[in-house]
């Protein structure tokens, strides 16, 4: 069975590298965000009227050492900039 198929529509996939694409959509949602340094180490998707993404983080405030893990909740709409809709420190 192939992991789209083990996906229940409205269902999130389970947890996976992050594409290129995904890379994309991450970075354009994160575009002009200062203070928090999130770097994607994993991705959730579920498909909706559009994409939401669930990325898996480290977390940093650059320049110190202390690192986190967040889920940052983007949604992408099918026309239009992904935004942002919630950071989970987890």
């Amino acid at each position: 069975m192939t992991e789209q198929q083990e996906t229940l529509v409205g269902g999130w996939t389970r947890f996976h590298a992050v594409t290129p694409e995904d890379q994309k959509v991450f970075n354009e949602a994160m575009e002009g965000f200062v203070g928090v340094k999130y770097t994607p180490l994993e991705v959730s998707t579920q498909v909706v009227n559009g994409t939401n993404y669930r990325f898996k983080c480290d977390a940093s405030v650059p320049p110190a050492d202390v690192v986190w893990q967040a889920i940052v909740e983007i949604y992408q709409p099918t026309q239009g900039k992904p935004h942002v809709t919630a950071i989970t420190r987890i």
